[in-house]
């Protein structure tokens, strides 16, 4: 009997707790190495469209998740100025439609529902990786603190600034989009009554734009409000970012907006950042996964998504070739390049067609918007029919 692989995942994110978990279900040996001294429950809101629910379904934590998260009555775009309704699309129908719901959950509640899915056992905290090889026989990695390890195979989950792509081809910095985001956290119970209605409320305006939903049950209201900048030095989740900074950025937008502002006690500000999509994703015993192999806008919902399938994926193919791991890993390569590759460009498309500068431009936008929807009154919003009729559990 072959031996059973033993999988080395650097990064301790969603995607990388995703890909252990689905290695573990399918009885392969996997550990995860991450550099922070605990699995933070430091984050935002994060969009579980029904691709991503499948996928998450098929690791077995699909109740759990929705215990923790708020399903949206419908998908609302409004205008910056005026508040009128642009769009509106149903997503009660989502499950009957795609197979599985929509949902909106704090990433650090889904970070927690995947921690304790692989378990303990399977986590190293405090483990910075520093260096990464392969050959035909076996992956090596090591840490900041001199730990070295071996692996069969080893796959970088490890983030935009990954380590792990870095050894595999070279240094290369992310592309700064031209766009700052500040988000923000605010307890529902702060919030004037009737202020958000219990939707995914995107507020569309000239060269920005600003979503706000309900995470973990309804007790808390994440927004995100996305402008267009000439330049930034730096990239972080966690530098604080002053409100009175945001409320000047958006003075000219609807009061709802401005109000729900004035009840935000602290924000977040950082840089969009992203990558051109990869012809490949490895070599050798090594791979890539999430943001490291395809960093992506947040205009479709589908940085997290395409994480957790890239896990469930990965793991169907080092389960059907054990004792081939490289084989494995390019078929899992070329399985999902092409997918990520249109969604990641298809984010940076649907980020121009949210900021347009001219109100002439916004207004044909508008006007094909309403159009469409008379037409088919159930279709998504972004056209995503596509990308959430994916069941990962078809792949192969």
């Amino acid at each position: 009997m072959a031996r059973t692989p033993r999988i080395t995942i650097i990064g301790g994110g969603i995607g990388g707790l995703a890909a252990a978990r689905a290695l573990l279900m399918q009885g392969v040996e996997a550990t995860v190495y991450e550099q922070a001294s605990r699995i933070s429950e430091f984050g935002a809101g994060v969009v579980m469209t029904p691709n991503a629910m499948k996928a998450l379904r098929g690791l077995g934590v699909e109740d759990a998740v929705q215990a923790v998260a708020f399903t949206p009555s419908a998908h609302v775009a409004r205008s910056w100025r005026s508040g009128r309704a642009i769009d509106t699309a149903p997503l009660d129908g989502y499950r009957v439609h795609f197979g599985a719901d929509l949902c909106t959950v704090h990433r650090g509640d889904l970070q927690e529902v995947l921690r304790q899915a692989v378990g303990d056992e399977h986590i190293r905290l405090g483990a910075r990786c520093v260096f990464v090889s392969s050959d035909a026989a076996d992956a090596r990695a090591r840490f900041e603190d001199g730990r070295e390890i071996e692996a069969d195979a080893i796959v970088g989950a490890d983030g935009i600034h990954s380590v792990v792509r870095t050894e595999l081809f070279g240094a290369e910095n992310p592309r700064f989009t031209g766009n700052i985001c500040w988000r923000g956290l605010v307890e529902t119970r702060r919030l004037p009554a009737g202020l958000a209605p219990p939707e995914f409320t995107l507020w569309l305006g000239p060269n920005g734009h600003v979503v706000h939903y309900y995470v973990r049950r309804g007790e808390l209201l994440n927004w995100v409000a996305i402008t267009e900048a000439d330049a930034w030095t730096e990239e972080s989740w966690s530098r604080e970012g002053d409100m009175a900074e945001v409320k000047h950025t958006y003075a000219r937008w609807n009061e709802r907006l401005l109000a729900l502002f004035d009840a935000s006690e602290r924000c977040y500000k950082w840089a969009l950042y992203d990558r051109e999509p990869l012809a490949q994703w490895g070599k050798d015993r090594v791979t890539l996964l999430g943001d490291s192999a395809h960093a992506m806008l947040p205009y479709l919902a589908q940085g997290a998504a395409q994480s957790i399938e890239d896990g469930c994926v990965l793991a169907s193919q080092i389960k059907r070739t054990p004792e081939e791991l490289a084989s494995a890993l390019r078929r899992y390569e070329r399985l999902r390049i092409p997918r990520t590759r249109r969604i990641q460009l298809g984010a940076r498309a649907r980020g121009k067609h949210n900021h347009l500068p001219s109100a002439w431009a916004r207004f044909w936008r508008d006007t094909r918007l309403a159009l469409r929807r008379l037409v088919a009154p159930k279709a998504t919003m972004h056209q995503a029919e596509w990308i959430y009729s994916y069941d990962v559990a078809q792949a192969d």
